[in-house]
């Protein structure tokens, strides 16, 4: 459904794949600004808790929120998502490029996020979530330095896809009150076991880095890195069964994470 000829190429398919479940969580972060527009829309007041009858407004808000006011008015819109995703990156002062993919600089956003949390966590939080991804080895921790975490991040596969979702749900958390929900996805749903892991360390983190960048980063931070971990999950969207364990298994994944056999996507 069509509500707004507003549409970015960046963010409107992202947001139009998303669930209901999953476009709650945007929804929430975007109202809990007191300058929202969302709630008075025609189409959210007719299709609500629908959200995704309307997430070309969704979509808008965000882009609305990460423009200037007086600057929206002359150009109808917010800013293209990708000059959000860029400012953000600037504000919090994540290594990127201009000229990167948006998902590249998703992911150093998420990065540098994971970085200055790393900073403030204590050595019993350091190991819980080395746990969590996988990495109980101490050793793993490379004498404690940030750089072994953004290693597992960097390096891809199922350590770096379930540290992804523990910083957003903790960023959400700290953002809204409240975490991701469990989705019906069950190679996800095994993830989901992140609900034990310590927030006060991305609590504090986020704090910080909205107190620096600025009020109206309230929304735009945990807004893109909630959109970052939607478009992550939709890119693994495809499941295989495993031979061995029968676990479902996300397409992008070479291996079991439940067994570690090697996954057959040929059939």
């Amino acid at each position: 459904m069509t509500n707004t000829e507003v549409h970015d190429a960046d963010l409107n398919p992202v947001l139009e794949q998303a669930t209901n479940e999953e476009l709650e969580i945007l929804v929430n972060i975007l109202k809990a600004k007191l300058s929202e527009t969302l709630s008075i829309e025609n189409a959210y007041k007719r299709h609500y808790p629908d959200h995704r009858m309307y997430a070309d407004l969704i979509a808008k808000e965000l882009r609305d929120f990460g423009g200037n006011s007086i600057a929206n008015v002359f150009r109808g819109e917010g800013p293209p998502y990708r000059e959000i995703v860029c400012d953000v990156a600037k504000a919090i002062k994540a290594p990127f490029n201009r000229e990167s993919d948006v998902e590249r600089i998703e992911a150093a956003i998420l990065a540098t996020i994971l970085s200055k949390a790393f900073e403030k966590m204590s050595e019993e939080e350091r190991e819980t979530l080395l746990q969590q991804v996988g990495r109980s080895n101490r050793s793993a921790l490379a004498g404690g330095s940030a750089a072994a975490f953004l290693a597992i991040f960097n390096a891809g596969g199922f350590a770096s896809y379930k540290l992804m979702l523990i910083v957003v749900n903790a960023v959400v958390k700290a953002a809204i009150g409240r975490g991701l929900p469990l989705v019906a996805n069950t190679a996800l749903a095994r993830v989901m076991g992140i609900a034990t892991v310590p927030v006060g360390w991305a609590l504090t983190t986020l704090i910080t880095l909205i107190q620096i960048a600025g009020p109206s980063y309230k929304v735009t931070i945990p807004g893109v890195a909630y959109v970052a971990m939607l478009r992550m999950v939709q890119a693994t969207q495809d499941q295989f069964a495993c031979m061995k364990c029968g676990a479902s298994v996300a397409g992008n994944f070479r291996f079991c994470p439940e067994c570690g056999q090697e996954i057959d996507t040929s059939s």
